[in-house]
């Protein structure tokens, strides 16, 4: 499952056993992006608070589906097949739309993401891939290109946050060889109005 040890929810005690109870699922399920960090509970506990308030919390301005579509795309682009099957499954969720979601994976897998959002939409995208992929090149100008499609610069937080998060997962997933098995796809803690409430429903 992973290419280190770690503690599984029946075997976690103490501080850990409290952290799995309030990010388990159904079943006491621990997705195992966050069971990897078990022989350090508090880093756990870090991941816990940047995600949620990255991508779930109700202070965020860009709509939760986009937010979601970046952290796809990003880890699309770093191949990291577990984050790509978890949040395209929650992408799923929030659409609702079988057709729209295939459309989307579509343009992503065949880089056409112009076909599947509007200008100011595929700004934010062009901006995540070149983040992700050349961070070195970053330039203030991508920055204001982005202030001219009328993002602000809270929303332009709000984008670099989601890229920086994923970046930061996939490394954590790819570097660790953790893997989807026994996980449920697509869980995440989505009351958005409560940043302590980490249950994945």
């Amino acid at each position: 499952m992973f290419w280190i040890k770690h503690l599984n929810y029946e075997k976690a005690d103490g501080r850990l056993k409290k952290v799995y109870d309030r990010v388990s699922g159904p079943d006491k399920n621990i997705d195992n992006i966050l069971m990897v960090h078990s022989l350090r509970p508090h880093t756990l506990i870090g991941h816990m608070a940047l995600y949620k308030n990255v991508l779930h919390n109700g202070n965020n301005k860009l709509p939760k589906w986009y937010l979601e579509s970046i952290g796809v795309y990003v880890s699309h682009l770093n191949n990291c097949s577990y984050c790509v099957r978890h949040h395209f499954e929650g992408l799923k969720r929030i659409w609702n739309d079988q057709a729209k979601s295939a459309k989307f994976k579509f343009a992503m897998e065949n880089k056409d993401l112009k076909s599947f959002f509007d200008d100011k939409l595929y700004a934010g995208m062009l901006y995540a891939g070149k983040l992700t992929n050349a961070p070195d090149q970053m330039k203030e100008i991508d920055v204001l290109q982005l202030k001219e499609l009328s993002y602000s610069d809270g929303e332009i937080l709000e984008i670099n946050q989601v890229v920086s998060y994923f970046n930061y997962a996939n490394r954590t997933v790819l570097g660790l060889g953790v893997n989807t098995a026994g996980d449920i796809l697509g869980l995440s803690p989505n009351d958005d109005t409560d940043p302590d409430n980490w249950s994945h429903e």
